[in-house]
């Protein structure tokens, strides 16, 4: 698994949809596959097959089930690579803060004459 397995992974907003529904809790394959009537059966095998390589969830079989589990073990490398960036976060703000509040007169905001 690569950091781009994991991106291709969550580009896809469905992928995103099944990672916010397993982050409530485990679900199987079928259950999964109810929250998506507009996705065949198959279409919805295949996104958990592209987030089972990504190690973004885990499966378990229990009986005929195939048990779904977010892994946050596989979100490791997604994190890392926000992070280098969230440290810019409080500068980016604190600058447009200080913007807004230069453009501001009086309580009134500047307008751009047309």
């Amino acid at each position: 698994m690569t950091a781009t397995d994991v991106f291709a992974a969550i580009a896809d907003p469905t992928r995103r949809a099944v990672l916010d529904l397993l982050a409530r809790g485990s679900r199987n394959a079928g259950g999964i596959a109810a929250e998506f009537p507009r996705l065949t059966q198959p279409g919805v095998s295949r996104h958990l097959r592209v987030l089972r390589k990504a190690k973004l969830v885990a499966v378990a079989v229990r009986a005929q089930q195939r048990i779904y589990t977010i892994n946050p073990e596989g979100l490791a490398d997604l994190y890392e690579w926000v992070a280098k960036y969230q440290a810019m976060w409080p500068d980016t703000l604190d600058s447009l803060a200080r913007y807004l509040d230069a453009r501001t007169i009086g309580g009134k905001a500047k307008r751009k004459k047309r």
